[in-house]
């Protein structure tokens, strides 16, 4: 069995985990601990909050007790908006308290990124624009060319946590670019795990959600087998990395 431990501010759409390991199939265990989010904003100063060291460290230690063979914060803006080195900072506070290899959700998209080798993406963000453009400011810290940036502006996770299947469908097809090989979609507030291959389909592209790439980091992390099983481009392609330069482990 494998079993990969995410830490998750509040109650918005943790449900996703489940579906994903029920997609995925026998053998893998995807275990969520809800970590304290005293303000429920996408505003930087409570994200920097919600990804506080003393706030994951208590996550992580309850994912240690678990046994967990991989850990991720699943949170991307709680991790972008530190920057490049603060993310990783706080990785390693999470790997520490875990006891088993970490990263992030903002380290994931990097990451599935390289391993589908893709340089140039469109955005399609929930948040409100001054924190979708730390996002980008994240990704170019990587190498990453954003041609486009939507910004939905949904103040907190619970709303985007509400969002109806087909608003969140036509929200990022409309918002793809023809010079984007890729369309991310940076909420783990959102529901996608039935989206990502509709998407996919109608994109004919790549379509990377924050929850999908959340899970196949851990699972990548914790070397888990027949990964390939998940939704989307991204599953298929398996988990090793083009370029190993970038790994939080």
């Amino acid at each position: 069995m494998t079993r990969v431990g995410f830490l998750y501010p509040g109650h918005s759409a943790q449900d996703d985990y489940q579906a994903f390991a029920e997609m995925i199939g026998g053998g893998v265990e995807l275990p969520v601990v809800h970590t304290l989010m005293r303000e429920d904003a996408h505003r930087v100063d409570a994200l920097l909050d919600v990804g506080g060291p003393d706030v994951l460290a208590e996550g992580a230690d309850r994912l240690a007790e678990m046994g967990v063979d991989a850990a991720v914060w699943a949170c991307t803006s709680g991790s972008f908006v530190f920057g490049w080195d603060g993310a990783r900072d706080q990785v390693a506070g999470v790997r520490a308290h875990a006891r088993a290899p970490a990263s992030s959700t903002s380290f994931a998209f990097v990451h599935a990124l390289r391993q589908l080798r893709v340089h140039d993406v469109a955005i399609a963000a929930t948040y409100p624009d001054d924190v979708s453009a730390k996002f980008v400011e994240f990704l170019s810290a990587a190498g990453v060319n954003v041609v486009s940036l939507a910004s939905h502006g949904v103040p907190t996770a619970a709303e985007v946590g509400v969002l109806e299947p087909d608003g969140v469908v036509d929200f990022v097809v409309s918002n793809d670019h023809s010079a984007a090989t890729a369309v991310l979609v940076p909420d783990t507030a959102l529901h996608s795990a039935a989206l990502v291959e509709p998407l996919e389909a109608l994109l004919g592209k790549p379509v990377l959600t924050a929850n999908q790439v959340s899970v196949w980091e851990g699972l990548r992390l914790a070397g888990a087998a027949r990964v390939e099983k998940g939704p989307g481009t991204l599953f298929r392609s398996g988990t090793d990395l083009v370029d190993t330069a970038l790994h939080v482990h």
